[in-house]
């Protein structure tokens, strides 16, 4: 497992001091992203081979949110490799070494020139090796599209949501979301299915469904093309 520790900061809490559901899923992606940059297959070395890996799906299991302060231990392990899918585990730990979070994912290795799916080469999965994967219950990487969501105001991608794959970040489009989730609402379980990229000046249409504990949120463009759909599951 590759792991960094850190400590949760005031700018990445929100009102109770807690760590935001979106500050785990973006201390995830920094962990993945800092192992890719240790062994040499980061963003400017995938660059030069016009490819990149892009976020198909997450499920992401909260069992506690860490607080303000709070010391944590952030690891991930690759678990598979097929195709041009890469599997990949997320965990988060406090500093009695309890599982705060725990993640699947499911990553696309990308031809930046053509925008499709290409074939993962050796040298690209060896370094990362394969641990077995968490014992958890895994869902389907699909995310099912309510009959009858309510139709929300829609609104404009902005620099602030930008990454250095020029579309809008995974991270961006769960803080995106939770806007719709009813006051109170605890996540339990967050399912992300990433369907199509959102770039600087587009607009999104947010549709919402909440129905007992589960809120699904779809983020889509005028004519219904679906960019992401949300799934949050309540404890």
């Amino acid at each position: 497992m590759y792991s960094f520790e850190s400590r949760i900061r005031y700018s990445e809490v929100d009102f109770h001091k807690k760590l935001t559901l979106a500050g785990i899923a973006n201390y995830f992606q920094d962990c993945s992203t800092f192992q890719s940059e240790d062994l040499g297959l980061g963003i400017e070395a995938l660059a030069e081979l016009n490819r990149a890996w892009l976020l198909n799906s997450w499920q992401i299991v909260v069992n506690r949110t860490p607080f303000l302060g709070e010391k944590v231990t952030v690891g991930t392990w690759a678990y598979d490799f097929k195709g041009f899918y890469g599997y990949r585990n997320f965990i988060m730990m406090d500093e009695a070494g309890e599982i705060c979070a725990v993640a699947n994912s499911l990553w696309v290795y990308v031809d930046t020139d053509t925008g499709h799916p290409a074939r993962i080469p050796q040298e690209a999965a060896k370094p990362y090796g394969c641990e077995p994967r968490y014992p958890m219950e895994y869902a389907d990487r699909k995310v099912s599209v309510p009959k009858e969501p309510a139709s929300h105001p829609s609104f404009c991608v902005v620099s602030a949501n930008i990454d250095t794959n020029n579309h809008v970040n995974n991270g961006q489009y769960i803080l995106m979301a939770e806007e719709y989730l009813p006051e109170g609402f605890e996540v339990r379980e967050l399912r992300v299915e990433y369907r199509n990229a959102a770039r600087l000046g587009d607009t999104i249409y947010p549709k919402v469904c909440c129905e007992d504990r589960l809120c699904t949120v779809i983020l889509e463009d005028v004519d219904g093309k679906i960019y992401a759909i949300l799934a949050f599951t309540g404890k």
